[in-house]
């Protein structure tokens, strides 16, 4: 067991009593920066402070592909550590890897921590369970994509900031409207699988891929090809070709030319939130994610990202007492209300959710509760309840190339999803004959 000794008297060789008493350390991986890692950091500094048997140590280990690289080489070099970061489309990966992970419903019954999972939201709850409802990992950061608006940027080019921006037709109109007024950046975007293709095929309930886009079974494959996401991307091609989408980046890079008000219109994360009320000099908006009414009635619901903490095997029964109770203080009401407000990241329980609107957050921030209402407003069917297809972090940089080339004008959009589906579809057979 890894103990940490605390305190000392100074000038002295001999310990307290208080000092001679050992803390049981918990290490914790995680992938933010900035804002996010200083909250983060403050999470674990209240933990901390609210105890005496345990210390949680946290690290920062790089982007989210990098961190989850990370813990399965320490896992193999048997210095993994108690809690890791795992971003939403490792989840399949993490499920595959048997023995080296513990489900999180596990060890929480064991540690004795409160821990009901019935108070997590349905919609963010659902990403990370068993077929048997078992949850295997702790919903943590999980947001949703919006739209945000620069309406300064919107003033300048001579457009209401105020227009409807509800469809993605409405948002063409826009476009126009912006380029004609002298705007240079019309539309940027992060992230651009996960909200242009799988959150898109979710918004407008069509599939991603068979078998229940991965929940259902191994055996699956991808599906989008489909005219739906043809359209769409279509359209963005000739946003591109004509100087109205102003593409920057396969994550967030496009984030740093919204918040310095270089651009009017930016698709992001509700945790956009953290860093734009933090730098942007300009007023903004936010938005629901535009649908086409031409391909729905009405949406759907999007689908979450962001990542969730999977506890790692090998480590003895007093550390997961800690680690239980470190994750039960994530759950509660007062901190998770407070990582919402802060961040823009929904609240994982519907007891935070209530507290930050009884509170009056919502009201004060008017937009701040989109994201709840998007992932909230409709039972999730199975094209909207996520995905869960493994090798998803190799196969989202394929899609990446693909829409890079359709950008560039080098691919029909046709042309290069159909390619993406082939290179996918070989990922997906390897990662079924690995683990079926």
């Amino acid at each position: 067991m890894k103990k940490l000794l605390i305190g000392a008297i100074a000038g002295s060789t001999l310990l307290s009593p208080i000092a001679a008493m050992a803390q049981t350390e918990v290490q914790f991986w995680h992938a933010f920066t900035g804002r996010l890692g200083e909250l983060v950091a403050a999470q674990v500094e209240e933990f901390n402070a609210s105890q005496s048997d345990y210390v949680v140590v946290q690290s920062h280990k790089g982007n989210y592909s990098e961190t989850l690289n990370a813990g399965i080489a320490a896992f193999r070099a048997q210095e993994q550590p108690h809690i890791l970061m795992v971003f939403e489309v490792g989840t399949a990966t993490m499920m595959a890897a048997e023995g080296a992970v513990r489900p999180v419903y596990e060890v929480m019954g064991e540690s004795g921590a409160t821990f009901d999972p019935d108070a997590y939201i349905g919609a963010v709850k659902g990403y990370y369970t068993s077929t048997d409802g078992d949850m295997l990992s702790l919903p943590f950061n999980s947001s949703t994509p919006v739209l945000w608006v620069n309406r300064n940027a919107f003033e300048a080019a001579g457009v209401d900031p105020d227009m409807d921006l509800s469809t993605w037709e409405n948002v063409g109109a826009a476009l126009d409207a912006l380029k004609a007024g002298g705007e240079d950046c019309p539309l940027v975007t992060a992230w651009q699988s996960w909200i242009h293709l799988e959150n898109f095929s979710a918004y407008h309930d069509v599939p991603f891929a068979s078998k229940d886009n991965g929940f259902s079974g191994l055996d699956t494959e991808l599906m989008l090809n489909g005219p739906a996401q043809i359209a769409h991307l279509t359209a963005m091609q000739e946003w591109a070709q004509d100087g109205k989408f102003i593409y920057t980046g396969r994550r967030n890079e496009g984030g740093a030319n919204f918040r310095a008000g270089e651009c009017a219109l930016f698709t992001e994360s509700s945790a956009g939130y953290a860093g734009i009320s933090s730098e942007a000099e300009f007023d903004f908006d936010v938005r629901p994610l535009p649908y086409w009414k031409a391909v729905a009635d009405e949406p759907q619901n999007t689908i979450i990202g962001g990542a969730s903490l999977w506890v790692m095997a090998g480590h003895d029964a007093e550390e997961y007492k800690g680690a239980g109770e470190f994750l039960s203080f994530l759950s509660s009401s007062d901190v998770q209300a407070s990582w919402h407000q802060n961040t823009g990241y929904l609240p994982i329980t519907a007891e935070a959710g209530e507290a930050t609107k009884a509170a009056g957050f919502y009201e004060a921030n008017p937009g701040t509760d989109i994201a709840v209402m998007q992932m909230t407003a409709n039972e999730p069917t199975a094209n909207s309840k996520g995905l869960r297809l493994g090798s998803f972090d190799q196969i989202r940089g394929i899609i990446d190339e693909e829409l890079e080339a359709i950008w560039s004008g080098d691919k029909s959009p046709q042309e290069a999803m159909d390619s993406a589906k082939e290179r996918g579809d070989a990922l997906l057979r390897r990662f079924e004959q690995a683990n079926g």
